[in-house]
């Protein structure tokens, strides 16, 4: 069924496309009964994993990207997912990247996306977020600096959107990883993370005794960290008291990519992306000496690759592009598959 839906997606430009499909999850979610229909088709056994001081129905959940504003979380939450991230959410409203800017590579079971955390702005999705939420449902929200804000002050952007997320999410995942945002990714860069993440700590500290809760806080890396420079990264991680990472980003390597659009710049997501993506994961796992999970994201097309992330150490894993291929039954297919 879903070959004959994704036949008719691809004819369709991918950006129209995934308007398409989020605007059909959004109405779904608004419907008792549609929502009702969605748990029974894609309903999934329970796999209860306890990470981050959080309890997750299962180990799967989808990555930051899809839901942007987070419009159509009620909807996807009917998919089996353990946990849905939104965002990536900047302060302030922007558009993004110009068009085009999402590009398919069936050959490769890929895309390039250059997207540039287009949005409605912090206080638009908090508004998204308010609603009652379904039982058990981990939500998280990835957050991101504005394209205009200089990096000398993006620790205000990331300070202020922990203040307005930190009573509406399960955990808050900082994003300075994004290819798309021209300089974020040097915020990985030991020196300046630990100054952000610093001021992070102190900000959930406040609002730990404003709300009596602790709120995680994940950080997001990028795959094409050297090793050097991975290891920096994680001694501002740890040193900094962070709770978790999610490995990894988009890469702007184009390795094992055969398709012409390859050249195309953004971040490369999808198949090419799963050892690197894996390889990380395990790096970050063995470095760190297994003091702090790891949500593996990035070419997890199949069971046995998320069953390959679990196995080099992964607690969590989300899924994105393969969906695009695969299509929502992914989700369900997966959760039975791990052991």
């Amino acid at each position: 069924m879903y070959r004959v839906v994704r036949s008719l997606l691809f004819r369709l430009d991918p950006e129209i496309a995934h308007s398409y499909t989020l605007r059909a999850v959004q109405c779904a979610g608004s419907s008792l009964l549609t929502r009702f229909l969605l748990q029974k088709i894609y309903q999934a056994p329970a796999r209860p994993v306890q990470v981050f001081g959080l309890k997750f129905n299962n180990p799967v959940g989808l990555a930051a990207g899809y839901d942007k504003d987070g419009v159509g979380w009620r909807g996807l939450a009917c998919l089996g997912f353990g946990h849905i991230e939104v965002g990536t959410v900047t302060l302030k409203p922007q558009p993004g990247n110009p068009k085009p800017r999402i590009f398919r590579l069936p050959a490769d079971r890929a895309v390039i996306n250059r997207m540039g955390f287009p949005g409605e702005g912090a206080k638009v999705v908090a508004r998204h977020l308010a609603h009652p939420r379904p039982e058990g449902l981990i939500l998280g929200v990835n957050l991101g600096k504005n394209k205009d804000t200089p990096l000398d002050e993006a620790v205000k952007d990331y300070t202020a959107l922990v203040n307005i997320f930190a009573p509406l999410a399960d955990y808050l995942a900082i994003n300075v990883s994004s290819p798309n945002t021209v300089g974020l990714r040097r915020l990985q860069a030991r020196d300046l993370l630990e100054t952000l993440l610093g001021e992070l700590q102190q900000e959930r500290h406040l609002q730990e005794q404003k709300l009596g809760k602790k709120v995680p806080l994940l950080v997001k890396l990028a795959p094409d960290l050297s090793d050097e420079e991975l290891g920096d990264a994680l001694m501002a991680i740890l040193g900094a008291g962070m709770d978790g990472v999610i490995a990894t980003n988009t890469t702007v390597g184009r390795d094992r990519v055969q398709s012409s659009q390859a050249t195309e710049t953004g971040g490369l997501s999808g198949a090419p992306l799963t050892i690197r993506s894996r390889t990380m994961v395990g790096k970050i796992i063995q470095r760190s000496e297994n003091r702090i999970p790891v949500i593996g994201v990035g070419g997890i097309m199949t069971p046995d690759d998320a069953r390959a992330m679990f196995d080099v150490g992964a607690s969590l894993v989300q899924l994105y592009t393969g969906l695009i291929y695969a299509g929502p039954g992914l989700v369900r297919k997966t959760i039975k598959e791990i052991p």
